[in-house]
């Protein structure tokens, strides 16, 4: 899906975790209109197709609407739906692999818990 992506993923990929995150912060919000296709990809360096591939698959994924000849718009309950999706993808993908590297380091929660404070 997206987000919080190694460095390895695709650019497109890269992209979507990029607003993905933004989303979640709230720095854009249902109504908000997203930056155009050629407003990112310059932000980013990136190439506008790569940025219609990345929003193409908010759009697939029922996070943002198409408004024709005016722009991405993000959709009512899109973060909470994003955050939803997000979350099951760290615990399946993520978290099994980061638990796997505490067990073998042999690190205790209350050491986590006391990092993280």
């Amino acid at each position: 899906m997206t987000a919080l992506n190694s460095e390895d993923s695709p650019v497109y990929i890269k992209l979507r975790g990029t607003i993905s995150a933004a989303i979640l912060r709230g720095e854009y919000r249902a109504g908000d209109q997203l930056p155009s296709v050629r407003a990112l990809a310059a932000e980013h360096g990136a190439n506008p197709l790569t940025v219609a591939k990345a929003y193409q698959s908010f759009q697939d994924d029922g996070y943002v609407e198409v408004r024709r000849g005016v722009g991405m718009f993000v959709l009512l309950g899109a973060a909470e739906k994003l955050r939803a999706a997000e979350r099951d993808l760290f615990l399946k993908t993520s978290w099994p692999r980061i638990a796997a590297h505490i067990e073998l380091l042999g690190i205790d929660v209350a050491d986590l818990l006391e990092t993280t404070a």
